[in-house]
């Protein structure tokens, strides 16, 4: 009987709208059409100088997570016009079979291979990885102290602000008060652009039925009710817990963590400063140790290999000119620094590229810019959308504000797909995410 292949699994989450399914999907056609020797990854060419690679879809076995589904993604991206994959709302997973030729004296030897595993993770269940070392006391008050000033969250502040010191420990307000603050973060997610929102679940919830102890919100005080909330907050952090030992995110070993800066620079101070919030609470979350488990995780699971590489990426990096992105890429670097002792890297990426980089007279004067097609137009647009800061703006920068980034529909993929799909810099993310595995 054949030995088993060795298995990667690369997890790719993210804040909102930073487009995993857009990067799961292109990580997959253009590792399978340099696999079939087109020039689709040049950075991993580069490193593999001359030895040859195979790449194939894996079968799906008996694994319990759900198929991410490669042919309908890459058929809305090779499509005519070309269209964004849906959204994804659940983990899910691809993978593939991966077999590199020796060099040197070594080539006459079998090819390095490995089962490559894509995991599809949802970023909502990322940002619940900082609850677990915070009771809810703890909790509830920066919740709250973040809703503070914001219009849209009155109604569930004046519920909270009017609940009696003594409040008993009624279903019924539990209930009311876990439904507005559910319908809260919901609008904070869709209409405000904002990304710290906790509990992810709450937005994105595991499938069957929701349990009775998900009914919960944050409360201060000591009452009835702030203490079954607390009890309901415990059964959701010793659920996430169990988690992270499950299919889903415990066999992970290198993770992606995406997010659309440019997107929340476009927003404003609130919206950037949230999602800088959220990229800093990731991160720190995944700080690990010296054998690369972060340490309340070793605790848990003490034979856990651990997460041994992060990247975090900025997405969307072709709506700036080339000119730019080092700003964008220098900006990501800032917002998750930790103290890891394993490897890190921050990026700018566009995983499926929709402009090319032009130069544009603005008012007399040569700028770089970028043009693409918008998404139901029949012409072509150009766009600069502003100076991208390489470090967390200060109150100049908002002075004068990002402009506009446009809904740009994706570049035509070669070969209708099976030559890969435009990208930037998706190869040099992957050559990290794999550097250790390449002979």
């Amino acid at each position: 009987m054949p030995f088993a292949r060795p298995t990667i699994r690369i997890g790719v989450t993210g804040l909102a709208r930073a487009g995993k399914t857009a990067m799961l999907t292109s990580m997959a056609a253009n590792l399978l059409a340099l696999g079939a020797g087109l020039p689709a990854l040049p950075a991993l060419s580069q490193r593999l100088q001359g030895r040859g690679i195979r790449v194939s879809v894996a079968p799906a076995g008996a694994d319990p997570i759900p198929r991410f589904d490669y042919p309908a993604h890459l058929a809305a991206l090779a499509a005519d016009p070309p269209r964004w994959p849906a959204r994804t709302d659940a983990v899910s997973l691809l993978a593939l079979d991966v077999e590199i030729g020796r060099a040197g004296l070594a080539a006459a030897l079998p090819p390095t291979a490995f089962r490559l595993e894509l995991v599809d993770y949802p970023g909502e269940w990322l940002l619940d990885l900082p609850l677990l070392e915070q009771g809810f006391p703890t909790w509830s008050a920066a919740a709250l102290a973040r809703l503070q000033g914001l219009e849209i969250a009155a109604p569930f502040l004046g519920f909270v602000q009017g609940m009696p010191a003594q409040a008993a420990a009624d279903e019924t307000l539990a209930a009311t008060g876990h439904a507005l603050y559910r319908a809260l973060l919901t609008r904070l997610r869709d209409e405000c652009g904002l990304a710290l929102l906790q509990p992810g679940r709450f937005l994105m919830p595991p499938p069957g039925p929701a349990p009775p102890w998900m009914a919960f919100f944050p409360l201060p005080g000591r009452s009835r009710l702030a203490s079954l909330l607390a009890d309901r907050y415990d059964r959701y952090r010793d659920s996430a817990r169990r988690e992270l030992r499950a299919p889903g995110f415990g066999r992970i070993d290198r993770l992606v963590v995406l997010a659309d800066v440019l997107g929340a620079l476009h927003a404003g101070p609130a919206a950037f400063a949230d999602a800088a919030a959220a990229l800093d609470a990731a991160a720190r979350a995944l700080r690990w140790s010296n054998v690369a488990v972060p340490a309340w995780l070793a605790q848990l699971v003490p034979a856990l290999g651990g997460i041994r590489r992060v990247a975090f990426a900025a997405a969307k990096s072709d709506h700036v000119a080339e000119r730019q992105r080092a700003n964008l890429k220098s900006l990501v670097a800032r917002l998750t620094q930790t103290q890891a002792r394993g490897p890190t890297a921050a990026f700018a990426l566009a995983s499926v590229r929709c402009t090319e980089d032009i130069v544009w007279q603005l008012e007399g004067h040569p700028i770089s810019a970028v043009r693409g097609r918008l998404i139901g137009a029949d012409r072509l647009a150009r766009s600069y959308p502003g100076e991208v800061p390489s470090d967390p703006p200060d109150a100049g920068f908002w002075t004068h504000p990002f402009l506009s980034l446009p809904d740009f529909e994706p570049l035509r993929l070669p070969l209708g797909g099976r030559g890969g799909v435009p990208h930037i810099r998706l190869d040099e993310l992957l050559v990290f995410l794999l550097e250790d595995l390449l002979p």
